[in-house]
């Protein structure tokens, strides 16, 4: 009974979880020059987004946010013409590889990333979810022990 309680539960975690994996979100905001929350470094979570002016996280159906630094050759710290700016994009690379590269946008050159997850643009670098990592390891480990 005891093992078939446990199991239960780990399954109703794991399935909580993928539940809510399903909807990604990304951080929509948008600084000018040297001032502004939008900018890196960013030093949100999501709860702390929330209650920051101009900060939103939002929902994403595609699933891939991204990040866009203009004026990045000319950069100095009293120059308005950078900005940064988060978002949530249409469609990703078409290879489906996350990336960052020089490009045109709005007719402007640019240094934009793609990333694909939950909240990925909110880094200045693209990385593995960790807490996912140790998650299903904790599981495979129980469910090796229990079965």
């Amino acid at each position: 009974m005891s093992r078939f309680l446990v199991v239960s539960i780990f399954t109703f975690i794991i399935f909580t979880n993928c539940a809510e994996g399903i909807i990604r979100r990304c951080y929509q905001c948008r600084s000018r020059g040297e001032k502004g929350n939008c900018k890196d470094p960013f030093k949100y979570n999501s709860t702390q987004a929330e209650n920051e002016h101009g900060l939103q996280v939002i929902p994403c159906a595609s699933g891939w946010c991204g990040k866009v630094i203009e004026g990045q050759e000319t950069y100095r710290e009293d120059d308005y013409d950078s900005a940064v700016q988060r978002m949530c994009v249409q469609r990703g690379p078409d290879d489906n590889e996350d990336r960052c590269a020089h490009t045109v946008y709005n007719y402007k050159k640019v240094y934009m990333c793609f990333c694909q997850g939950d909240l990925c643009n909110g880094s200045s670098s693209v990385g593995a979810s960790w807490g996912v990592l140790v998650a299903f390891s904790i599981i495979g480990f129980t469910m090796r022990v229990l079965l």
